[in-house]
């Protein structure tokens, strides 16, 4: 059994190589780059989609407002929207609660 020893000693003796540096930080940027695309941009692309939603807003469109509150915008303020729910019965809701402009004549159909 001595001599198997031996040879692992002699193995060891070896000079050992130095870790590269460059090894971790492609890693860390390739970490990045995935994580960008994956996480980041759809979130910015759909934030982005939805401030142009608020932006083209107009009285009398259908909407869905956060909640699941289906009505048309009766009256538009700096961020309060009034969504006629019924006749007769207006809600005021934050405008960033506004969820989708539905196609014209949605409502009446359903």
């Amino acid at each position: 059994m001595d001599f198997l020893i031996a040879s692992a000693h002699a193995q060891g003796a070896a000079a050992a190589q130095q870790p590269s540096l460059l090894s971790p930080l492609i890693m860390m940027v390739l970490f990045f780059v995935v994580f960008w695309f994956i996480a980041i941009r759809p979130q910015m692309k759909r934030a982005k989609e939805h401030r142009a939603l608020l932006a083209g807003l107009a009285k009398g469109d259908e909407v869905v407002a956060a909640g699941g509150l289906l009505g048309r915008v009766a009256d538009l303020a700096e961020s309060i929207v009034t969504i006629e729910i019924a006749d007769g019965v207006q809600v005021k809701v934050q405008k960033q609660a506004v969820v989708t402009v539905l196609p014209k004549g949605t409502l009446k159909s359903s």
